[in-house]
């Protein structure tokens, strides 16, 4: 009994180490390579730039009062339409002190130099009604005193200017009121009723009372990359997409290309800009972030092939062609132009050709 048991575990040892040599032989093979196969076809092929950029009116301007003051009624809001003379906002003026005082002295010269005119010229009618000066004198006489009633009515519409920032002979064309100097769409108020504002000088740039722009007439403005400014030409076709507006796209042409470049990000950069066409159904926001897609390169109905095909060597390509017996043979082929998926096969291949692709990998 125990040589027969002896005899068992002897055969089950070596069954044990004949099947793990059997094992690590089969693992320790090397498995077939296999490869996906990928056809030779005809096709449209085009390299293409996306530039990322914004949605921006062609012309929107700042408008800005003419004189300093506090804002006194607002007759307009964000998101209305303009047009072009069309008052905004009234200003209560808050008169510069110099600027008065020096009006209010020149009223006060010009009501004296006045009253000493017409008393001149009150004795020199008398004497001329007598036939004791000339009519020449007396003319004389006479001029001056118009030219006094000038001076002070001038004086005294500079005050109100100043004084009042109108006058009673320019009250349309008040400076208290601030116009709109473009039709357009009303972009942002930036100020509120009781916010002081200052006109525009040579110290600062004023306060902005309204943005407004032509909201019919968009342009794309976006920086493309210096290795790719090289293709684009003005007039080219550009197609924009705005992220927020999805499943929408509009065309338009490229009509400005910077001729200085830029550093963005470490990198020179370009920017354009594009004429938009959008459906004027469409409602287009400014400052829409957007893309632009532009073709720099297309080619027509040439062969092409899948880029995981090709098999670089130097500044040689090559593809690996599979021939009648099954088997794949390295072939050199001249390429063109790629979109990133597939390219142009210019010569070595012909269509219907299969040749080898990616390496096929296999879930364990």
């Amino acid at each position: 009994m125990k040589k027969v048991l002896k005899y068992i575990l002897v055969a089950l040892i070596a069954i044990i180490f004949l099947g793990t040599f059997i094992f690590l032989f089969v693992k320790s093979k090397p498995k077939e390579v296999k490869y996906h196969e990928v056809a030779v076809e005809t096709a449209d092929i085009q390299r293409t730039a996306v530039v990322t950029g914004k949605i921006v009116p062609r012309n929107e301007v700042n408008i800005k009062p003419q004189i300093n003051g506090i804002i006194a009624e607002l007759y307009k809001e964000a998101g209305q339409k303009v047009e072009r003379g069309e008052v905004i906002a009234k200003l209560t003026v808050i008169p510069d002190m110099n600027s008065l005082s020096s009006a209010q002295s020149r009223v006060r010269l010009a009501e004296i130099n006045l009253k000493q005119a017409q008393v001149n010229f009150d004795r020199e009618q008398a004497l001329y009604d007598k036939n004791l000066v000339s009519a020449e004198e007396y003319d004389q006489v006479r001029q001056q005193l118009n030219q006094a009633k000038e001076e002070q009515a001038a004086a005294q519409e500079a005050l109100e200017v100043v004084r009042d920032g109108v006058s009673k002979s320019n009250a349309k064309s008040s400076s208290t009121l601030v116009r709109s100097t473009i039709s357009g769409l009303i972009l942002d108020i930036p100020v509120k009723v009781g916010n002081s504002v200052i006109q525009a000088n040579t110290m600062n740039d004023g306060t902005t009372v309204a943005t407004v722009a032509n909201m019919n007439d968009l342009i794309f403005d976006g920086q493309i990359d210096e290795t790719e400014v090289g293709a684009l030409a003005e007039g080219m076709p550009v197609v924009i997409t705005i992220g927020a507006l999805q499943d929408y796209s509009f065309d338009a042409t490229l009509e400005y290309i910077s001729p200085k470049a830029v550093e963005s990000n470490g990198a020179n950069q370009f920017e354009i800009k594009a004429a938009v066409k959008a459906d004027p159904d469409q409602k287009v926001r400014s400052g829409y972030s957007a893309n632009a897609e532009i073709v720099l390169q297309r080619a027509e109905q040439v062969l092409s092939v899948s880029e995981s095909a090709l098999d670089f060597s130097g500044d040689s390509t090559f593809v690996w062609l599979k021939g009648t017996d099954g088997a794949f043979t390295r072939t050199p082929v001249t390429t063109g132009i790629s979109d990133g998926i597939n390219i142009e096969i210019k010569d070595g291949l012909k269509e219907g050709d299969i040749v080898r692709g990616n390496q096929i990998i296999e879930e364990k």
